[in-house]
């Protein structure tokens, strides 16, 4: 027994004396080239799925679809809300924004955030509504950019939003009046004041100077811009929730909240729960009403002077927005059959797409050779 202990003593002896240790840290270079082969070579495959899914569909006139999936491209146009994208202000339909911080070490996400609402899309042949619930963007990024190398100063055209996400929809000449106004990009973002602190994750944020450089990206749909969208075009009535559909990322608190559900509940067993808005809030309830003309003639007490006869055209753009017939087909996300929204026409949607499916490739080659790299450094004698 003790000349066999005593063997294999000395056969791990000799192992270690002709057997190194790999470097730590071309281990870890190797390993982290593993990795981000791996996730390059998903994004393409991703890539190819979807350019192989629009290269399938040719484009229908919106006014000519049909139920099941369809390609149709156009012009983004707000319904009843829009969106103020969090790092420029920007008034949007959709935004991705992220902010990371480069330390001493290594880089940190500060701040990410991704929203979308419903909108329009319109051709010259008509329009059809956009759920975007659940659905996938390929937008590239409108906004690049990094604080000040030595001082952390912010960079030119960083504006952050200091109000709420969400804004009203907007009309064709408000749209004009927002395109045709000058922002002098190399202003103070906040003039006589400190900038602004948002709270994400429980930690505080300030787009001022801070510890390290950071790094400022933001894409965005804006109204009047062109995108391609690949999706399943469905009747309104088929969706479940509209409200939810309605929404990105379900931001907005509805009867769903398990708070608000409960305040219901109680409202309505003590009878204090209107059936109707008009019941519970009188003209106010009518679009419109307070803050413009209302879409249609108020109730009005007697010897009042009446208001000025309604505008058709809001009285148009109020139905278009909240009355929509069940039959009536829309495009959104459905199980198995995801909406895709790509910027851009479909020809520089499909570009994308197959560049994205270049990169993938490259990330395979990448993940082969750091692998094989990596197995030689394990197994290298000393």
């Amino acid at each position: 027994m003790t000349g066999t202990i005593d063997w294999a003593a000395g056969r791990a002896a000799s192992l270690d004396a002709t057997t190194s240790i790999p470097d730590p840290t071309l281990v870890f270079l190797f390993v982290a080239g593993i990795v981000v082969g791996l996730v390059l070579l998903g994004r393409g495959m991703a890539g190819y799925r979807r350019a192989t899914r629009m290269s399938g569909i040719s484009t229908s006139r919106i006014a000519s679809i049909a139920m099941g999936e369809v390609l149709v491209s156009g012009t983004a146009e707000p319904i009843e809300l829009t969106l103020v994208s969090p790092l420029q202000s920007a008034t949007c339909l959709y935004y991705r924004a992220r902010v990371t911080e480069s330390g001493s070490d290594s880089d940190s996400e500060v701040f990410r955030e991704e929203r979308a609402v419903g909108f329009r899309v319109r051709d010259p042949s008509g329009a059809v509504r956009i759920f975007p619930s659940g659905a996938g963007f390929d937008v590239p990024d409108r906004f690049d950019e990094e604080s000040g190398r030595w001082d952390g100063s912010a960079p030119p055209g960083l504006l952050p939003r200091v109000g709420s996400a969400f804004g009203p929809g907007q009309d064709r000449e408000s749209q004009i009046a927002a395109l045709l106004t000058v922002h002098d990009p190399g202003r103070d973002p906040w003039p006589g004041s400190p900038a602004p602190a948002w709270t994400v994750g429980g930690g505080t944020i300030s787009f001022g100077s801070g510890g390290g450089r950071r790094h400022y990206r933001e894409a965005r749909i804006e109204p009047g811009d062109v995108v391609t969208i690949v999706g399943r075009a469905v009747p309104f009535g088929d969706l479940s929730d509209p409200r939810a559909a309605n929404l990105l990322d379900g931001s907005m608190v509805t009867e769903g909240d398990p708070e608000v559900a409960a305040d219901l509940a109680e409202a309505r067993q003590a009878g204090l729960l209107a059936a109707t808005p008009e019941a519970a809030w009188g003209n106010a309830a009518i679009e419109g009403f307070g803050i413009g003309r209302p879409v249609r003639a108020p109730q009005l007490d007697a010897g009042v002077t009446p208001p000025p006869p309604p505008d058709p055209a809001l009285a148009r753009r109020a139905r278009e927005a909240f009355d929509i017939p069940p039959d009536t087909l829309v495009l959104a996300s459905e199980p198995g059959t995801r909406l895709f929204v790509s910027l851009g026409p479909p020809a520089a949607a499909s570009a994308r797409q197959r560049d994205g499916v270049v990169v993938g490739l490259l990330g395979a080659v990448v993940a082969i050779v750091s692998a094989m790299a990596l197995a030689l450094v394990a197994s290298r004698p000393a």
